[in-house]
């Protein structure tokens, strides 16, 4: 699952007790060699699925990392893109994927825009926040969009429960569980919070008219949906100039 150059068990336990922003600098510049890192298939799959609603000015990447969903930006958006994130040292590794976007430090749940993006999205971010917390999020992007906006959630969906995916993403959030319950701070990260069916609900709640299309490769057990909530309003109108 590790390349060689990712981090080792004992960095990885390092990350996991302390707290999510913390942990995320620590881990930053070995992310994007680990299994966490949105897979190029889903990048590639989610620009297919959102070139027929484009072409968009201005995109922004809520909980951007290490610039993995800036990069679907930077080949579809005209005039800017614009990262978001909490932790510092990802968004020092986002700056070097994607130079020329905006990188801004604050807590999606606060997100500092208004009205500025036809596009936003996000990728494998929603379970570092607990259901409680979707919808600030979700009302925070649908501030930040024009009318007419679309905010792209690309989500993983559970395995059945005769895949081995199925028992380790469940042990998993159990073992966050009951490390939360143990140690301060807490390190949000579940798997199977954030399923389809309650992302559609809370983007329904914050304002969103919500669409669902499916990302999964030919073949794959592991089941991708991209859920595209539109702001309900007119969108602008666009400029004619070329796509990047």
């Amino acid at each position: 699952m590790f390349s060689p150059q990712g981090p080792s068990l004992r960095e990885l336990c390092v990350q996991a007790l302390t707290s999510v922003e913390r942990g995320y600098d620590f881990l930053a510049p070995k992310f994007d060699h680990t299994p966490f890192r949105t897979p190029a298939d889903v990048l590639e799959a989610t620009v297919e699925a959102l070139s027929p609603y484009g072409p968009f000015d201005c995109g922004l990447d809520v909980c951007c990392g290490t610039g993995a969903g800036l990069t679907v930006l930077d080949r579809m958006c005209r005039e800017q893109v614009t990262g978001v994130d909490f932790s510092a040292g990802m968004l020092d590794e986002a700056h070097a994927a994607v130079p020329g976007a905006t990188l801004v430090r604050a807590d999606a749940r606060a997100l500092p825009f208004d009205s500025g993006f036809d596009l936003a999205v996000t990728f494998g971010a929603l379970g570092h926040f607990l259901p409680s917390e979707r919808p600030a999020f979700f009302d925070g992007v649908h501030r930040a969009l024009r009318p007419g906006g679309l905010f792209a959630v690309a989500l993983g969906e559970l395995p059945a429960r005769d895949n081995g995916a199925y028992w380790s993403t469940l042990g998993f959030d159990l073992a966050m569980l009951v490390r939360n319950a143990v140690v301060a701070p807490s390190f949000v990260m579940y798997y199977r919070t954030a399923t389809a069916r309650s992302v559609r609900r809370d983007l329904r709640a914050a304002g969103f008219t919500v669409d669902t299309l499916d990302l999964t490769a030919p073949g794959d057990e592991l089941r991708f949906s991209l859920l595209l909530g539109r702001k309900p309003g007119q969108a602008r109108e666009r400029r004619s100039s070329q796509t990047k």
